[in-house]
């Protein structure tokens, strides 16, 4: 999957250098296009992306580490994501935007941890069990997610060059994950692994605004950071062979974006 993507970004560039080289940065005989679009005080438009969502993983030292060896890994995946834009103008450099969306995530958590039997006598932290043997199933957890993401970001943008304009931006985001399964009563003893619902992050853009005809054209790259931990712990009663082998765990992702205006 990865080198499909590779090769699709490479294709798309090329052809994009082509075109741009064509169109957008040839100055002779060419006019300006939507020369009084940056001057609305709201405009709106919508976006597709296409992301790489991983998790920042700190391992509690007892359970999630053996020497220096970590027993718990992260695996990211590419998905997709799209949403909607709201700007307004500040002033010549400056926009204020919101763009709410929706961003498909699928990962993995690998649990190497089955060396926690020697805490079955039960510790301060965990009490006495049973162990278990982890089989692949047990080891494995696929984590699916759907974040409703809510960005709030400052934009700053130079001067015009003829029909392109750069920009940087950065902000802060409420990210609600709607298959969190938080308030679920299971747990990884089930199967089920659970993470918060109501989260935060900030980000930070950078882009270049290409003017067409009939529309503003925007690729760009985010970078998302969650702020809060992202673990709901195991129930007590459940062996110590996941989520207390993690002291915390934020999201971090980054995004190719192509806004429509």
């Amino acid at each position: 999957m990865r080198k499909t993507f590779l090769k699709a970004i490479i294709i798309s560039a090329i052809g994009f250098q082509t075109f741009a080289d064509a169109q957008l940065f040839r100055t002779k005989d060419r006019m300006d296009k939507l020369e009084s679009f940056d001057n609305q005080k709201f405009s709106w438009g919508f976006y597709l992306g296409v992301n790489n969502f991983d998790y920042k993983l700190v391992l509690d030292p007892m359970y999630g580490m053996s020497g220096q060896k970590s027993l718990v890994t992260s695996k990211s995946s590419y998905s997709f994501g799209a949403g909607l834009i709201g700007k307004m103008r500040i002033n010549n450099n400056f926009d204020l935007r919101i763009e709410p969306g929706l961003q498909f995530v699928e990962r993995e958590l690998l649990f190497n941890t089955q060396i926690n039997d020697i805490y079955s006598g039960g510790t301060t932290s965990n009490l006495p069990f049973d162990p278990i043997f982890l089989g692949e199933k047990d080891m494995l957890r696929t984590v699916k997610a759907t974040y409703l993401d809510v960005p709030l970001m400052l934009e700053f943008h130079g001067d015009r060059w003829y029909n392109s304009r750069p920009y940087v931006a950065a902000g802060v985001n409420w990210m609600m994950n709607l298959q969190s399964n938080a308030d679920s009563s299971d747990d990884n003893l089930q199967g089920l692994f659970r993470s918060t619902s109501s989260n935060f992050a900030w980000s930070a853009e950078v882009g270049i605004q290409l003017y067409f005809n009939r529309f503003k054209l925007t690729p760009a790259i985010r970078g998302t950071f969650m702020i809060n931990d992202e673990v709901v712990s195991d129930n007590f009663t459940t062996p110590p062979y996941w989520t207390p082998a993690i002291s915390s765990m934020k999201t971090r992702a980054i995004m190719f974006v192509l806004k429509f205006e």
